[in-house]
């Protein structure tokens, strides 16, 4: 797949760049989306960034870096950022929001971005969006869109989880991409017969299972019942959600050791020194491999559990997004 080689550094810098500048110079010069009204004054930003992991091929931290640098030489602006530790920024959201938060921060779309929205913590960028909603699909534009009908967020850039690997170690082996559960959990007990571990797992910040719970749900119970269980709409003591944990009982035995101990990041290296013959991530795996290796990656869907939501072929594909406190 030639398009693995673009990390987030690259889609920030070519692909939101333009929509993300556009956004941050309506903040230095205040919006009419709403009643609030910046703190840094005219011509300065001050952002609240997610986006500290960094890579070897430079990551998150160090695009939002080259999106600054190139804000500041083409509007003369400035623009501060306040980088926190992703999971950090997470679990400390709400009081950031409810304190003295800066003026934009980044975060996520669709519900998360709704939730705060409905609280009053974020300010409504209609006007922002009118100018750059023309780089973006109709499914980006209903993301962005909170309970209200205002737009609260811009998208800077999305990634679509998978299952990962390496071409080579599958060439090695003779390996087949499998397409059903059963052939996925003999690929697995093959690989764990010769010497691999069969799928990278590292939950440190607790997401990569959630992930994973995400796209077996969505497998078992279907698109609908998933929004409505993480929207409060369905009961978490459902047998529906308890079969889900039954069904993921049955390749837990092949993850690696030390999972909760473990980073993504460390659960990647696995994969890039052929210790790990899989891992279900999103595709900002890519960025902790080498140049050099990154040819050598590829990946393929979840396979199907052979009930009828294997049709709507289902996954996560979370859209990081700007927003205006």
């Amino acid at each position: 797949m030639g398009y693995l080689d673009l990390t987030r550094r690259d889609v920030l810098r070519i692909g939101g760049y333009a929509s993300v500048a556009a956004f941050l110079a309506a903040c230095s010069r205040g919006t009419s989306g709403g009643s609030a009204s910046t703190s840094s004054g005219p011509g300065t930003v001050s952002v609240g960034s997610n986006q500290s992991d960094t890579s070897a091929t430079g990551g998150p931290r160090k695009g939002m870096a080259d999106v600054t640098a190139a804000y500041q030489q083409a509007t003369g602006d400035t623009l501060k950022v306040n980088t926190v530790d992703h999971g950090t920024f997470q679990d400390q959201i709400s009081s950031y929001l409810q304190g003295t938060p800066e003026d934009t921060f980044t975060w996520f779309s669709g519900h998360r971005m709704r939730f705060f929205a409905a609280q009053g913590l974020a300010t409504p960028i209609d006007d922002v969006w009118s100018k750059v909603k023309g780089n973006f699909t109709s499914a980006f534009a209903e993301a962005v869109k909170a309970d209200d009908g205002h737009v609260y967020g811009v998208p800077v850039d999305y990634y679509p989880w998978a299952v990962f690997y390496r071409k080579s170690v599958f060439q090695q082996h003779n390996y087949q991409i499998p397409t059903n559960w059963d052939d996925f959990k003999a690929l697995c007990a093959q690989m764990k017969k010769d010497g691999l571990t069969p799928i990278a797992m590292a939950d440190k910040d607790g997401w990569p299972a959630q992930g994973t719970f995400d796209i077996l749900n969505l497998r078992l119970n279907g698109y609908e019942f998933h929004v409505n269980l993480l929207n409060g709409k369905q009961k978490w003591t459902d047998s529906k959600v308890t079969n889900v944990f039954k069904k993921w009982a049955e390749i837990t035995q092949y993850y690696n050791e030390g999972v909760a101990g473990m980073t993504w990041q460390q659960g990647a290296d696995l994969l890039i020194q052929k210790k790990a013959g899989m891992m279900l991530l999103g595709l900002f795996v890519s960025q902790q491999f080498q140049a050099s290796d990154v040819s050598d990656l590829d990946f393929f869907p979840f396979p199907d559990l052979g009930t009828q939501y294997d049709a709507e072929k289902a996954l996560d594909a979370p859209i990081d997004v700007m927003m205006m406190s």
